[in-house]
């Protein structure tokens, strides 16, 4: 029996469903039994706000405004990896998980990250945002599909009336 070539499948995943269902898709159809595949799940935290201790109105904030986002940044860290985890843990194949943190705009860290680990391939999960929602706030999927240098695969949520 020839010996299959080990894939890195990257899979975008934040707080959304629909990232929660592009990991789940990538296990049931990239994953089969045996196969020597690394699931790298990628999680990218926003870039750093500058923080003074005077707040909007200005008054002096107590505390340390840039350690509290820092915790809640963490939390959040372990929230989405945490929810992962229990997409992944029945999965009934043995898989190599790396878990994989960046910072910044998602769509430049995904596509760098993906390059620098020369992945195979980037599962990633849409909003599906119309035409206007999308021209405002861009769209990471759509920025993926046309920039990163290998197969890209975007899942749609599934719609609860198809199923």
């Amino acid at each position: 029996m020839e010996e299959t070539k080990e894939r890195k499948i990257v899979v975008a995943v934040d707080e959304s469903e629909e990232s929660m269902e592009a990991l789940s898709w990538s296990l049931d159809n990239l994953f089969p039994y045996g196969s020597n595949n690394t699931l790298i799940l990628l999680y990218v935290k926003p870039p750093l706000s500058v923080y003074s201790s005077i707040d909007a109105a200005g008054f002096i904030v107590t505390g340390d405004p840039v350690a509290a986002l820092k915790k809640y940044e963490h939390e959040l860290v372990e929230s989405v990896m945490a929810r992962s985890r229990t997409v992944y843990q029945d999965f009934e194949s043995d898989i190599n998980i790396e878990r994989r943190v960046g910072r910044g705009d998602a769509k430049e860290v995904i596509r760098n990250v993906v390059q620098k680990l020369m992945a195979d391939m980037l599962v990633i999960g849409t909003h599906d945002y119309g035409f206007f929602k999308r021209a405002l706030l861009g769209s990471v999927s759509e920025y993926c599909a046309k920039r990163v240098k290998c197969p890209v695969i975007i899942v749609k949520k599934k719609n609860p009336q198809n199923n």
